[in-house]
């Protein structure tokens, strides 16, 4: 021991006198080594998989040895599980009246009465693959029905080369949508080799095409908003003109993105239960999200200037989810200033829905885990946490901590939520004769059960959600809006934890996934 503490003592000083003469440079230049290595990049890729691993079976190896403290934890957990369930209520309830107060207003007229209002210019990117036409037609009908008072928007469909029927869908929408835009810009992503198959790598294809067209008629990047819009996306009639006073309100509008909640109500009836039942969670989730303030990250479908997009060379194309990613790439850039914006309206957007029972399980599944697969964006902001000297500490942490919670969540709550109060005592005889022992299922069952009282609130602000996007609820499915969540347990395992709990071990064995197109018909 003595030895090796010798050793460590002996490379500490030869890197000190290394530095001070100038072969590792700055210190600096020594962690930017040390953060560039194979070995320390893949350590902070794999740490918060390992600890979701750690966690899910804590109470299996710990039980024997340290019963009380695996009690400890779980009792924990189920409380914060409570806190959370109960915060996410609350921000959903305030979120709905704040959509409901903006309703009430009426921007395409403020526009009319602001300087410099008709100076702004939207493109709306619609990155798609395979998806089908009366899809894209429904989204590009929702579109020409807003309330914005300039005709300054314009059109981007952003095809993938290698879809076959890509140019036939391309005439056939500009023939019948070309005199509601500006104009009608159509790309053809070919993916490269050091591409990822996704949105990432078509929206930068689609954006420098963008930027080119900028440059080419003289408009300032500035005053021009991308808004990247899912195929399957209905913006509100109000959502252009509500965005636009936004931004001009905005004093640091050159580095913030701006985002509405995006709703997964389209197709409600047509889903199955289990489906349904993840599309109302989704959707109050999301619109919580909105009064999140400084947490805020947009998600799906969102607008941002095309100045800030430029200044960080656009999205990552190596990478699957894009959303989150992007936002990371410009806090690292530029700190502090970058936010997220709520935008109090209501985006409505398709679940998954693929016809068949199987088929729907299946494409619901692989759609979960690519979103999970977000989690590899913890390495990377770890990296660029070492990297980002001009960037204060503690928003660096607090971003990053707020990330690593929402991945840790996702694949862990499942399992120390139902089986893991029952190990214990399991694995451990000696425990259950002790009071915590006995108490612990009771405990956490107590804590679950309050929990689930707020399911009731969730149906309520999912019945007026629904009623907001012109959503009518049939009178003999209003029973079965209530039954359905017994289930809520085993479609959290099946269509959340599971799904992300392979994503995290994928990671683990360096196994990556393939971007898979959501089928939703």
């Amino acid at each position: 021991m003595v030895r090796l503490l010798r050793f460590s003592d002996d490379l500490r000083g030869l890197a000190v006198n290394l530095a001070k003469r100038g072969k590792f440079g700055t210190i600096q230049d020594m962690a930017e080594r040390i953060v560039g290595s194979s070995f320390f990049g893949k350590l902070l890729e794999i740490c918060i998989p390992l600890l979701t691993w750690i966690i899910i079976t804590l109470p299996i190896w710990l039980s024997p040895f340290h019963p009380a403290v695996v009690a400890y934890f779980i009792i924990c957990f189920d409380l914060y599980f409570l806190y959370k369930a109960a915060t996410f209520t609350y921000l959903a309830t305030i979120s709905y009246r704040k959509v409901a107060l903006v309703k009430k207003n009426s921007y395409d007229k403020k526009l009319l009465g602001m300087r410099s209002a008709d100076e702004l210019r939207h493109f709306i990117i619609i990155p798609n693959y395979s998806e089908p036409l009366h899809k894209l037609d429904a989204t590009l009908s929702a579109i020409v029905k807003t309330d914005y008072p300039f005709k300054n928007i314009y059109l981007v469909l952003a095809f993938e080369e290698r879809e076959t029927d890509a140019q036939k869908k391309a005439q056939a929408l500009e023939k019948k949508y070309r005199p509601f835009f500006q104009d009608i810009v159509v790309t053809y992503h070919p993916l490269l080799s050091h591409e990822a198959q996704g949105k990432a790598s078509n929206q930068t294809y689609s954006a420098k095409i963008v930027d080119e067209y900028v440059i080419r008629n003289n408009l300032k990047r500035e005053n021009v908003i991308i808004t990247i819009c899912d195929a399957d996306s209905q913006l509100p009639k109000n959502y252009f003109s509500y965005l636009s006073y936004t931004y001009l309100k905005d004093s640091d509008r050159l580095y913030h993105f701006y985002w509405a909640p995006v709703l997964l109500y389209n197709n409600f009836w047509k889903l199955p239960f289990f489906v349904r039942m993840q599309a109302t969670l989704s959707s109050i989730i999301r619109l919580a999200f909105a009064s999140l303030k400084e947490d805020l990250i947009q998600i799906s479908t969102y607008s941002v200037s095309l100045s800030l997009l430029k200044k960080i060379n656009f999205w990552d194309v190596d990478v699957i989810p894009e959303d989150w990613h992007v936002f990371y790439q410009a806090f690292f850039t530029f700190g502090e200033r970058i936010k997220t914006i709520p935008l109090f309206t209501i985006v409505n957007s398709d679940a998954v829905y693929s016809g068949g029972l199987i088929k729907t399980s299946t494409n619901r599944y692989d759609q979960e885990r690519r979103w999970a697969w977000g989690v590899s964006d913890i390495g990377y902001t770890l990296k660029r946490f070492f990297r980002t000297p001009h960037i204060r500490v503690i928003p660096k942490l607090k971003r990053i901590l707020f990330l690593i919670e929402a991945h840790l969540f996702w694949p862990t709550s499942f399992f120390i939520l139902t089986i893991s109060a029952s190990i214990p005592p399991l694995v451990n005889p000696v425990f259950k004769r002790t009071v915590l022992g006995f108490l612990l299922p009771q405990l956490s069952g107590l804590i679950l059960t309050t929990a689930s009282v707020l399911l009731i609130l969730y149906v309520y602000l999912d019945f007026k959600l629904r009623q907001n996007v012109n959503v009518k609820t049939k009178p003999l499915a209003v029973p079965f809006l209530f039954i359905q969540w017994y289930f809520l347990p085993w479609v959290s395992f099946l269509f959340s934890s599971l799904p992300a709990l392979e994503a995290h071990t994928r990671i683990l064995l360096g196994k990556k996934i393939r971007y898979k197109v959501t089928e939703k018909v």
